[in-house]
């Protein structure tokens, strides 16, 4: 049962009839959308979302979820003789009539941002039950990444104005105060808002703000003044643009300081900002620590270079399996999240669950192994107290005695290509290993076209690789990153690997551990960023500093 009360499906009467959920997605930071607005996402039925957000709600959605294409109907295409389209209203309509439970999902908020308003009026006139899930509005979410606070202890004013619908009167009053203003508008109809403003009394020195693609990865602030900002954005190449429809934010008053807003850009400031970021490893693999990426303020681009396919005689593994249950072995070792997949998978091909690990003592190698097998319902008896590797779990790993250990056999699962060291320390340490081939690893398929692009051709700002296959398999199936590009290596031998094949390593981990590698990646970010703010230069991203990237950065 939800926190806010039960659900309409709790109650069969209500269900029959449908029930439409408007939803606020927040101005584009997935992040932003609340707890309740993911409970109503994984109810759905229906996901009716404008564009710009669908990205940000499908991932929420249940899977089956039917997401019919929002589109508006057009006066001109229809008195063309083109067949009239069905508008949202229509859509939520149909299927709430149809009995099914519908998300209306919506830009920033339903209240605030759009013309949820008529839909909800349609939907009660209609006697269709509905509620609304609040969101970030796009006015008061967008200046808060940009580092523009729109009150503070002395308190003001402020002023939301859309200068799409202002009135000459709504100018005349915000131009004649001293409120802050947050006005909603296009890029290329900045200048315009702004002369509004100070033809209605504001002075032409006002502070201004104006910020694009707010709160994502892809956000942009320029500060400048009324009287200045068609020259700012003109100067930095940004107009004209044929994107020059892009909606923005823009914030007028003191609080869009530059001085204040050097100090309180948060979001821009993250060491990785805006950072597209490779990351080829599978997409098991990637998760967390793409999570981490995005935490810096990065893109993260998984592209997989490595596939895992069965053994191809799998009788060996059946065996094991089989042994594992009727008590063959003292421990169990894992060296990899794909070792716990491959016996997660023979076991619920044999009908079999955690509980089979009764008895058995197990070791993982590092935190993600063990994380998967907690999720498999195990948790572990031995994960590296230091490096988490094959040779840290074999400086914990306890001795065979004979007289504590009534078995004698370690069941070792593991890939076709993986090295002897953890055998053989086990072999010294006076135990019998059962090596196992649990799955096998092949070079993946190449990646999109574009993608392969991007890679040579300095699209990429970063690439992390997290093992000499994925330096060999990357290049192979994609071509050699570009020279902009910051190579970053997870280890000695990865970097030796990576310089082998032509590629200058930037960043080494100090620790042979991914979130390691990830951090100094930041690290390096952020000295790159310092260096730049202190030798008075603008700070932009690698990949700018390709032939042609501000050239085409500018129509973006």
């Amino acid at each position: 049962m939800s926190p806010t009360g039960p659900a309409a499906s709790d109650f069969p009467a209500l269900s029959a009839q449908g029930h439409v959920t408007f939803l606020g997605a927040g101005p584009g930071d997935p992040g932003l959308l609340t707890l309740r607005a993911v409970e109503a996402l994984a109810s759905a039925d229906v996901l009716v979302a404008e564009p710009d957000v669908l990205g940000v709600v499908r991932c929420h959605a249940r899977a089956g979820v039917s997401t019919p294409e929002l589109t508006v109907v057009d006066a001109q295409s229809t008195a063309a003789g083109v067949p009239v389209l069905r508008d949202a209203v229509n859509l939520v309509m149909e299927a709430a009539k149809g009995g099914r439970r519908v998300v209306r999902a919506v830009s920033g908020d339903p209240g605030l941002d759009g013309n949820a308003g008529a839909e909800m009026l349609a939907c009660a006139t209609a006697g269709i039950p509905f509620e609304v899930v609040p969101g970030v509005a796009n006015a008061v979410g967008v200046p808060a990444y940009a580092g523009v606070p729109l009150r503070d202890a002395q308190g003001a004013d402020v002023r939301f104005v859309d200068a799409r619908t202002a009135s000459d009167r709504c100018w005349t009053e915000v131009g004649a105060s001293d409120a802050t203003a947050v006005v909603s508008t296009t890029l290329d109809s900045v200048a315009a808002a702004a002369g509004e403003l100070v033809a209605a009394g504001r002075k032409p020195d006002t502070p201004l703000t104006v910020t694009v693609a707010g709160t994502t990865t892809r956000q942009r602030t320029w500060t400048a003044t009324l009287g200045t900002i068609a020259q700012v954005l003109k100067q930095a190449k940004v107009l004209p643009s044929p994107d020059g429809h892009q909606p923005v934010i823009a914030v007028v008053g003191e609080r869009s300081s530059a001085a204040q807003r050097d100090r309180l850009a948060w979001f821009e400031s993250k060491p990785l900002f805006g950072w597209k970021v490779l990351v080829p490893r599978t997409r098991e693999q990637a998760a967390s620590l793409s999570d981490q990426l995005r935490s810096y303020g990065s893109v993260p681009y998984e592209v997989p270079t490595i596939a895992v396919e069965p053994p191809r005689t799998p009788q060996q593994m059946e065996r094991a399996v089989k042994g594992l249950v009727t008590g063959r072995y003292e421990w169990i070792a894992f060296t990899s999240v794909n070792a716990v997949k491959a016996v997660r998978e023979k076991f619920e091909e044999y009908g079999l669950d955690a509980r089979a690990f009764a008895g058995i003592k197990v070791a993982a190698v590092g935190e993600q192994t063990a994380a998967a097998l907690v999720d498999f319902g195990v948790k572990p008896d031995l994960v590296p107290s230091g490096e988490q590797s094959a040779a840290g779990l074999l400086e914990d790993w306890p001795p065979y005695d004979p007289v504590f250990d009534p078995i004698d056999r370690v069941f070792l699962p593991r890939a076709d290509i993986a090295t002897e060291t953890l055998v053989a320390g086990l072999i010294e340490l006076g135990w019998e290993v059962d090596d196992v081939t649990a799955y096998r690893t092949v070079r993946a398929s190449p990646p999109p076209a574009d993608t392969r692009e991007a890679i040579k051709g300095g699209g990429f700002d970063a690439v992390l690789f997290t093992s000499s296959s994925t330096v060999r398999n990357l290049v192979g199936i994609a071509g050699k990153p570009h020279n902009v590009t910051v190579i970053a290596c997870i280890g000695p031998a990865t970097a030796k690997t990576a310089e082998e094949h032509g590629l200058r390593v930037d960043v080494l981990s100090p620790e042979p551990s991914v979130h390691r590698l990830a951090e100094a990646l930041a690290e390096f970010g952020a000295r790159r960023r310092e260096a730049a703010k202190e030798a008075g230069d603008p700070v932009t991203r690698p990949s700018e500093r390709r032939p042609g990237a501000r050239r085409r950065r500018s129509t973006t």
